[in-house]
Parts: structure tokens; C-alpha cells; sequence
């Protein structure tokens, strides 16, 4: 999963980015524009949904992505419940949680498509991310999650240390710098790819 962040950009365009990842190999993009209107967010996520052949996720915006036509939103603890969201939604709409401790873990809802653990390592992207989990504690908080429950390792995920999570028990990895901030996203989505195989 490729993340946008408008800082790492660095200008680029997001669409022209996140395409040039998912050739890479990246298999989902979601949108996170913490500082974008509501405007923007829409028009970005309208493009990506346009423009990539694989499901794109709205960080903390449902409505946006329903409106944009986008596969779900990711939720985070102070975003509405998803289990008040989920009756009012299609089926089908994907509907992930982050995770970063025993107690999140503990009250996540069952009902959710996916979890997000992290943060795995250390990473400057996410201001307010809780201590780095290492591969151990990512192992530890993965197997809480109800079985069958996909879990992706998100916060610091490189392709030196992306298979250290693969083997602590994620189904896939979420990534920000390691891909937006490569020079060619292309062949740092490919390169992480390789590494997961």
C-alpha cells in the first residue's frame, strides 16, 4: 500500500507518482492529505480512482470516498466508530483500522477489513506515531487480530526492513517515504516488492 503525502512530493504529481507505484508493483494507494480541503482531497482521490487499476483508500474520509467512487476509508481512533459507519455503507466497501497498542487491539472492531500495526520502526512522516513496535512487538499485536483479518505493517517500512515484518506475521506492508520519497517511485515499489516475494 502506497500512501500519499503531499510534503514528500515535493512538488511531483500525486497521480503521476502513485501510477508510477502501482507499475512498481504497489497493489493499493490511499489518500492522506491531512492539511488538503475537502475539495482537494475529493479531486485527488477522483484522479487516482481514475487513473490506477487497483482499489484506492480515503485516510479518515468516508464521505470523500464515497463520493469519489474510491474501494474504502482508512479509520483511525477518532474518526467515527466503523461499526456505526458499516450498515450505511455498500458491500464491499473496505474498512481498515490502525492499530498501535494491546488496547487498541483489544477494542478494535471485529468487523474491520484490516488492520493497520505500527508504528514497525521509526518514521518521520507520522508526527504522533506511539514507539517503535520492531518485528517482535508487530508479531505480538498481529496475532490479536480476529482470524482471518488481514494485517499490514505500516510506520518506517523500507526495503531493507520490509521483510523482517512479512515474517513477523503481515500480509502486506504500508509505505510513505520509501516510495514518495525515491527519486523513481517505480522502481522503489518494485524493489520492495521483490523483497516480499
Amino acid at each position: 500500500m502506497v500512501i500519499t503525502d503531499p510534503v514528500l512530493l515535493k512538488g511531483r504529481d500525486a497521480v503521476a507518482v502513485c501510477r508510477a507505484a502501482v507499475t512498481g508493483g504497489a497493489t493499493i494507494v490511499q489518500v492522506r492529505w491531512k492539511d488538503g480541503t475537502p475539495a482537494e482531497i475529493l479531486e485527488l482521490t477522483r484522479a487516482l480512482v481514475a487513473a490506477c487499476p487497483v482499489p484506492v483508500l480515503v485516510n479518515d474520509r468516508v464521505d470523500i470516498a464515497l463520493a469519489a467512487g474510491a474501494a474504502g476509508a482508512h479509520l483511525g481512533w477518532e474518526d467515527p466508530p466503523l461499526e456505526a459507519l458499516r450498515p450505511h455503507l455498500p458491500v464491499g466497501f473496505v474498512l481498515g483500522i490502525s492499530v498501535g497498542s494491546p488496547d487498541e487491539a483489544e477494542h478494535a472492531p471485529a468487523t474491520a477489513d484490516y488492520w493497520s500495526v505500527g508504528p514497525c520502526f521509526a518514521t518521520p512522516t507520522k508526527h504522533d506515531a506511539g514507539p517503535p513496535l520492531g518485528p517482535d512487538g508487530f508479531a505480538a499485536l498481529a496475532r490479536l487480530a480476529p482470524e482471518g483479518t488481514p494485517v499490514i505493517g505500516i510506520g518506517g517500512i523500507t526495503a531493507a526492513n520490509a521483510r523482517s515484518i512479512i515474517d513477523a506475521g503481515a500480509t502486506g506492508v504500508a509505505v510513505i517515504g520509501a516510495v514518495l520519497g525515491a527519486s523513481n517511485p517505480e522502481i522503489a515499489a518494485r524493489g520492495l516488492r521483490i523483497t516480499l516475494m
